[in-house]
């Protein structure tokens, strides 16, 4: 075959593979507990003016409780029905003990209806890693032990299913897709009652900063409807609805 017809795929698999995070201008630590002080919607309409309008998981992954939210940094695992056991409790142990500090776990089931890929002893064991939460595009069980620990959980469904035997894990801490958001490990990743939303790493600070100031003048354009202004007058002020 002519070289002239292969396939060029060098840049796609270095940026597949690419293990380099971006630094950040503070620590991940602080750039967590601040995106905690915003909402997803305000982040929302930041990637929107950055022209990033499709950043948000489906719709279907909801926090256990309303009043549930967290922040951190992306841990991704990707996994599939499988009805394969050999060695899993182990793959599973390991990434367990792969979890850093301030990260959220991040599962890509492929779309698994089944199984529960989290519980109440993979929450013991990841808040003691310095986890922050996890969203799940699949399934939680024990969910009122997961509860008790006061640790933020978003999943697609409930089931006392077990993942053994029905589902396992592929890897982790690679790039997964969840409908149609791609992740990679280190992106910021944030929910609350509106659902989930990502971040990628290079924009996190930035995007921070906008959003605090859209939290900051909300309070006047709350002060101004609060007071009786006409909408269309705030919109002349520069709010907006």
């Amino acid at each position: 075959m002519a070289s002239h017809n292969l396939m060029k795929l060098d840049a796609l698999m270095a940026h597949r593979n690419s293990k380099e995070l971006a630094q950040l201008p503070i620590s991940e630590q602080e750039i967590c507990h601040r995106y905690e002080q915003v909402s997803t919607a305000m982040v929302n309409d930041v990637l929107r003016e950055m022209e990033y309008l499709y950043q948000t998981l489906p719709n279907h992954i909801l926090p256990l409780r309303d009043e549930m939210l967290v922040a951190g940094i992306a841990f991704t695992i990707k996994g599939s029905k499988s009805l394969d056991l050999s060695n899993e409790m182990n793959q599973r142990a390991e990434m367990l003990e792969a979890i850093p500090e301030n990260s959220v776990c991040v599962w890509d089931t492929s779309g698994d209806d089944e199984s529960a890929q989290w519980g109440e002893i993979m929450t013991m064991a990841s808040k003691k890693r310095g986890c922050k939460g996890a969203i799940v595009d699949g399934g939680v069980r024990d969910t009122n032990r997961i509860l008790e620990q006061n640790f933020p959980v978003f999943c697609k469904f409930r089931t006392s299913n077990g993942m053994l035997g029905r589902f396992r894990m592929a890897g982790y801490q690679i790039p997964v897709q969840i409908g149609n958001v791609h992740i990679r490990p280190g992106d910021l990743i944030c929910g609350d009652i509106d659902g989930c939303i990502v971040v990628p790493r290079d924009l996190a600070y930035d995007v921070l900063v906008r959003a605090e100031e859209i939290r900051d003048n909300e309070v006047e354009i709350k002060n101004m409807v609060h007071n009786g202004m006409r909408p269309t007058e705030v919109v002349k002020q520069g709010g907006y609805f």
